[in-house]
C-alpha cells in the first residue's frame, strides 16, 4: 500500500501515525536502503556498539579468570 508523505527542505519527512503502529515503527529504528528506482524504509532495530580496547579485553580476560579460579571443572 502507498502512502504519499511530505519531504521537507532539509529532507525530513514524516511517515504517517497509522502507518508507524501497524508497522512497530519508534524513533530510531528505521534505516534508509537505496535500491536502483527506489528508497526503502525497512522497520528494524538499531543498537548501539561498543568497540573494546585491547585494554578493554585484558581486562575482560582477567576478569573472567578471577571469576573461575575457584572451580574445577570435570574432564
Amino acid at each position: 500500500m502507498a502512502k504519499i508523505v511530505k519531504i521537507e527542505g532539509r529532507g525530513t519527512l514524516t511517515l504517517p501515525k497509522e502507518l508507524r503502529r501497524r508497522l512497530g515503527i519508534k524513533a530510531g529504528q528505521v534505516v534508509a536502503e537505496e535500491s536502483t528506482e527506489e528508497i526503502l524504509l525497512p522497520a528494524g532495530a538499531t543498537f548501539p556498539v561498543e568497540v573494546y580496547s585491547e585494554r578493554r579485553l585484558s581486562e575482560f580476560a582477567r576478569n573472567n579468570e578471577a571469576a573461575v579460579a575457584g572451580y574445577r571443572f570435570r574432564k
